[in-house]
């Protein structure tokens, strides 16, 4: 019975006009790459090892200091007013990371956490050690796909020109937040370009574009080092995790104590906004 169950799932599925259709990004065939595509690797810049965000480049023509704030469209504005607001009463004040809940992208890219880069034939691959996270880089040709499934960190495709890769993606999911209290649209794409500066730092320029939530392109200008002798570590976040969020994004730190723990859950007449 589990056999015929499973055959009957599998000719369903075949004979769905949407998955036959596909589009120009699905790919259907398994291909195995020729040694060819192997050895073309070895022609691509080393970016071999571990980086660490440094948080410290400027972009070309800026001060040091905290980065510019994206440029929101009014109906953007006025949620990030509202979130700003709910900060002064308490809210706001922790995001859903406090929950483990991935950041996505660009945020992702930021974190102050390693990363890693791997090139096999068609792809490259991001091992980002937050919350074990990892990007996908479709570099086979395909282009990207005209109705997305939303994700954390989007689909993305990517290209090489010369020893910059750049990469390009869509379908951003609406959980999350590039600012304080603005979601992407399902309009929104991302623009990346990564290249050497030097043997051991790495520079990138993430730029968003998005018509409903940014009045002009927002670009995040970043920098990694290079660290040849570390090795990526697992991250769980849930585990033993006791800095939690409310809805209302209120600090609710349980330290898994007695009822009495003062850093416990929010009292009810806390939760009731007195």
């Amino acid at each position: 019975m589990r056999i015929l169950l499973l055959l009957a799932a599998a000719a369903a599925i075949a004979g769905s006009p949407a998955l036959a259709q596909g589009t120009p990004f699905d790919k259907t065939e398994i291909e195995t790459p020729a040694a060819t595509a192997w050895a073309a690797l070895a022609k691509l810049p080393d970016w071999s090892g571990v980086w660490q965000p440094t948080f410290m480049r400027p972009a070309p023509g800026e001060k040091r200091g905290p980065p510019p704030k994206p440029v929101l469209t009014p109906a953007a504005q006025k949620l990030a007013d509202a979130f700003e607001e709910g900060k002064k009463h308490g809210e706001n004040l922790q995001n859903q990371l406090a929950n483990c809940v991935p950041p996505g992208m660009p945020g992702i890219m930021s974190m102050p956490y390693p990363i890693e880069w791997l090139f096999t034939p068609g792809r490259v691959t991001l091992a980002i050690e937050t919350e074990s996270q990892v990007r996908r880089i479709y570099m086979d040709g395909r282009a990207l796909p005209t109705d997305p499934d939303p994700q954390f960190n989007g689909t993305s495709i990517g290209h090489w020109e010369g020893d910059t890769l750049v990469v390009d993606t869509v379908g951003l999911t609406p959980e999350i937040t590039f600012t304080g209290g603005v979601h992407p649209s399902d309009k929104m794409t991302i623009h990346e370009t990564y290249r050497l500066k030097d043997p051991d730092t790495l520079l990138g320029t993430i730029t968003l574009t998005d018509p409903e939530t940014l009045a002009q392109p927002y670009t995040i200008n970043a920098a990694w080092t290079r660290h040849r002798d570390w090795t990526m570590r697992e991250y769980v976040c849930q585990e033993n995790n006791r800095d939690a969020a409310d809805a209302e994004g209120r600090p609710s730190m349980n330290l898994g104590l007695d009822k009495d723990d003062p850093f416990g859950p929010l009292p009810a007449d806390a939760k009731a906004g007195k």
